[in-house]
């Protein structure tokens, strides 16, 4: 029997269909897909390796994650949060830096001006 089911058609029944034709495709929205990428989390890895003669000229590593932010903190990753580029916390923090670093070399400065005070009364009074 060639799939003939009498009526002259070829259509195939339930049990020799395959496995493409047994379901309904399941549609998802795009809305649906991040939100269980960011949920999980997805790490694509690569390398790329120039080379020429055997001898490597250029190695790339390439290596990308896409998670949501929470989900990054979980894995304790937070890079973001020291990155000037991106945080305004870190702009704030380098700037106290800067300013903490120029009040160091202003007492800096002062004590050196007066641990030489005591030298120069020295000087004098010979």
């Amino acid at each position: 029997m060639n799939g003939n089911n009498g009526d002259g058609s070829d259509a195939l029944t339930p049990a020799r269909r395959p496995p493409a034709y047994v379901g309904r495709p399941q549609t998802q929205s795009l809305a649906d897909v991040l939100e269980r990428v960011l949920d999980k989390g997805i790490v694509i890895v690569g390398d790329i390796q120039v080379r020429l003669l055997d001898i490597e000229l250029l190695t790339i590593k390439l290596r990308l994650m896409i998670a949501s932010v929470d989900r990054a903190k979980e894995m304790g990753i937070n890079w973001w949060e020291g990155d000037p580029f991106v945080s305004t916390l870190a702009q704030d923090e380098d700037h106290e830096r800067g300013e903490l670093q120029r009040r160091v070399e202003a007492l800096e400065e002062r004590l050196s001006e007066v641990a030489e005070l005591p030298e120069a009364k020295a000087e004098d009074a010979r």
